[in-house]
This record gives C-alpha cells, sequence and structure tokens, in this order.
C-alpha cells in the first residue's frame, strides 16, 4: 500500500519517520521541524489504518514492512521509528538501507498472559476523553494532547489486532544491519533491561531518556533530541 506522507523541510539530507500504533505523523510535530532546522528533509509515513493513509483487510507486521518499503525511498541518512513504527523499521531496515537507524522504544516485546498483550484494550482507546489522555501523558503539552484525541478518531483498532500472532514471540532483531541506535523509556515494557543487554551485546547502541514514559518524544522532548545526540 502507498501511505500518505508529510514533509518538513528541503535539506539535501534525508530522515524517515515511522509513527507508532494509534498516532500518526502528527505525533512528530516538533521532531519533524527540529530535523528540518539540522538540514534534513523529513519524510513522515502514515501507516496503513492510521492517519490519512487506507485501511486495509490485513494490518500485519509484514503488511506494515511492506508498506514502508513501497512508499520510503531507499538510502536515507536517517530513518527513526516509535514502537509498532520501529518494530515495522526493523523488518524493512535491510530493503530501505538507510544509514542510519534510530528505534525509539520499539515494539520488541509483546508480552503473553493475562497482563499481555490486549488488543482489546487498545481498540478502547478510541473513547478516551481529554481529561484521561491529559491524566495518562501528564507531561505532554496541551497541543498533543489534542492531537491524540484527533488520531484516535480517525485510527483503524483493527490495526491492534492484527498483532496478535506476534504475542509472545522473540521480536528482537537479530543483528542491526545499519548502524542503529535504541533509545528507551525509564522503564521501557517493550525492551526490559535483560533485553537491552541483549541489543547491546548484538552491536546496537542503548540509550535511555530517564523518567521518559513510552512516547518518549512527547514526555520529554529535549531529553529526546538529546539522545539522538551524534546519530542525527
Amino acid at each position: 500500500m502507498q501511505l500518505h506522507t508529510t514533509t518538513w523541510g528541503t535539506g539535501d539530507r534525508l530522515a524517515l519517520l515511522v509513527h507508532g500504533i494509534m498516532a500518526d505523523h502528527r505525533t512528530w510535530r516538533r521532531v519533524g521541524p527540529a530535523l528540518a532546522a539540522r538540514g534534513y528533509r523529513v519524510l513522515a509515513v502514515d501507516l496503513r489504518g492510521h492517519g490519512a493513509s487506507g485501511r486495509a483487510d490485513r494490518y500485519t507486521l509484514q503488511d506494515h514492512a511492506d508498506d514502508l518499503v513501497e512508499t520510503l525511498p531507499a538510502g536515507a541518512e536517517v530513518a527513526m521509528g516509535h514502537s509498532l513504527g520501529g518494530l515495522a523499521l526493523s523488518r524493512a531496515v535491510r530493503q530501505l538501507a538507510p544509514e542510519r537507524a534510530v528505534y525509539a522504544d520499539p515494539a520488541w516485546h509483546l508480552p503473553d498472559g493475562e497482563d499481555g498483550y490486549r488488543p482489546d484494550l487498545f481498540a478502547q482507546a478510541k473513547t478516551l476523553t481529554r481529561e484521561q489522555i491529559r491524566a495518562a501523558g501528564p507531561r505532554w503539552d496541551e497541543v498533543d494532547v489534542g492531537i491524540e484525541l484527533e488520531t484516535l478518531r480517525v485510527w483503524e483498532e483493527g490495526t491492534a489486532y492484527g498483532l496478535t500472532g506476534l504475542v509472545g514471540t522473540d521480536l528482537l532483531p537479530a543483528e542491526p544491519v545499519v548502524p542503529s541506535l535504541v533509545v528507551l523509556a525509564d522503564p521501557s515494557l517493550l525492551v526490559p533491561a535483560e533485553r537491552a543487554e541483549l541489543l547491546a551485546a548484538r552491536g546496537f547502541e542503548v540509550r535511555t531518556v530517564p523518567g521518559a514514559g513510552h512516547t518518549i518524544h512527547r514526555d520529554d522532548f529535549d531529553g529526546f533530541m538529546a539522545a539522538l545526540d551524534g546519530w542525527v
């Protein structure tokens, strides 16, 4: 599927941004312009079932990865993915062949069991109120609270059910493929400490933004950008 894209900047260097589940390109509203100010042309997608991109009968991980390859140019200077976007990017990175990859709290662990991954709970997020979103993200700017309301309204909850086959499986990449940075929340529920150590042993650089929640770039934008030092 050809995905909807949004561009910031006109620089000679290219950066790719891939959002997480329930979001769309608007989650990068501060990151995109910040990279553009550093001389990048920034290209951000809306994944299938999100934002202005099309809806589909399937929302498997392979579908998301294939969409990235179909939509985005190969050979960018840096490609960055958050959560589901990080997982999809890790499956598409060999074909996209960026010079560097950044994975922001990537969804490389979907736990099973009673307290594990529950797509029905994700689907219920469609009904969240502004007050509930604000309570869940107390460090978010009010603009981001409003954007979250808007993105949830247009999000197709079937995307959450498309990941159920991954629950309990090992989603950690075996190798970086390209030089890769992993930026983690504190704590990260998707990449716990023992998995972060394994990633470091496999050749990934791993950094943590102290006190940041899962959507690091909204919780602590300055901390997130600082964690990218030397990579963007």
